[in-house]
């Protein structure tokens, strides 16, 4: 019998036979196939065809990069529940990075071979569009070959209302600032129920998704991220990768998908558990199956810990993330996993994992391989 025997004996045995098939051969799977999956098939079957469709993307590549994360300010006026990392305005405890002091952070990190700075921040109110087109500038002025990733759609929505400019123009003036990419956090759920409970200062799903489609076509691709484990269904997360799949079928700007695991420590939601490392795995599991137009998906092992980012490398990811220097977001809100990881400890997690292990740049070009 040959593995691909085995594989659809076992799907027949759980009564996903039908679903299996279609994913060997490559078709699309449907909203109704995706809850399925997620709802009932046992996780070592998704694992096992999460790894066809890996494999039959990246064959046996892992991709990380060298990093800097820079929080240029934590005051924001979106008050989101489950945020630790915000502050409001005037309330002690925020800051906001000048575009010197992130100049000397970059310049601080250049010896450790960073090829991209990412750069995202809360909502502040008081900044004018000036400062981040500044910020952009200093990171260029000292490393003009840095990718600088940079602004969320949630950032990208403020800088529209205060530019003064049309949303194209404002692009446009970040584009010509030297922004290379934008990150893909603020969907959170693309699920105006859980937009209204959650966040409802925020902008929502349909304007997420047309801030997105406006970044692809300004020139600059971007991440898609999907925050899970909170109030959110299953058929929720199913529901948010369709969306993702569709503007992808569109546009073609997103360069991967990153499920980001929820953390209630420090938050209003703090009384939830979060997701198990279950259920990381087959929400991982799942995205691979259902996002057939994504080449990659991220373990952000920040958010997962070292480990289970290991372990969701049999599940469909292909992507560490890189070594993420400086985090301070999720560890706001109780992650104990450390500030950043080395390549020496990435390479060693890949390898661990019977993987290869790729170092690439922002765009999955890839620069070294081990």
């Amino acid at each position: 019998m040959t593995s691909l025997d085995w594989l659809l004996d076992r799907a027949a045995a759980a009564d996903v036979d039908d679903i299996a098939e279609k994913i060997c051969v490559g078709t699309r799977l449907s909203y109704e196939e995706g809850l399925r999956l997620i709802e009932h098939c046992d996780l070592t079957l998704l694992g096992w065809l999460a790894t066809v469709v890996r494999q039959r993307k990246v064959g046996d590549y892992v991709f990380f990069n060298r990093n800097l994360r820079i929080d240029y300010t934590n005051i924001c006026n979106k008050r989101c529940l489950f945020c630790a990392f915000d502050r409001l305005p005037g309330e002690a405890g925020g800051y906001v990075l000048e575009p010197a002091e992130i100049q000397r952070l970059v310049l601080e990190h250049l010896s450790h071979g960073i090829t991209e700075v990412h750069m995202v921040g809360g909502i502040n109110p008081r900044l004018p569009f000036r400062y981040y087109l500044d910020t952009v500038r200093a990171i260029k002025e000292v490393a003009p070959n840095i990718h600088v990733k940079a602004f969320t759609a949630v950032e990208i929505a403020q800088m529209i209302k205060i530019s003064k400019l049309s949303p194209e123009e404002t692009l446009l003036a970040l584009r010509e600032a030297g922004l290379d990419s934008c990150p893909g956090g603020g969907a959170e759920i693309l699920s105006e129920r859980v937009h209204k409970e959650l966040y409802p200062l925020k902008i929502g799903p349909q304007q997420w998704l047309e801030i997105q489609r406006l970044i692809h076509r300004s020139g600059l691709r971007s991440t898609a991220t999907m925050l899970y484990g909170h109030i959110e269904t299953r058929a929720e997360r199913v529901a948010h990768m369709v969306q993702l799949r569709e503007l992808q079928d569109e546009t073609g700007g997103f360069l991967a998908f990153v499920p980001l695991a929820f953390h209630p420590d420090n938050t209003e939601l703090s009384q939830l558990p979060g997701p198990t490392g279950v259920e990381d795995l087959r929400t991982i599991a799942v995205a691979r199956l259902m996002l057939d137009n994504f080449d990659h998906i991220k373990a952000y092992w920040v958010m997962l810990t070292p480990k289970v980012a290991q372990v969701s490398l049999a599940f469909g990811a292909d992507d560490l993330d890189g070594t993420v220097i400086h985090e301070t977001i999720v560890h706001e809100a109780g992650a104990k996993t450390p500030q950043g990881l080395s390549v020496e400890q990435l390479v060693h997690l890949i390898r661990g994992a019977g993987r290869r292990p790729a170092e690439r740049d922002s765009h999955y070009r890839v620069l070294r391989e081990w």
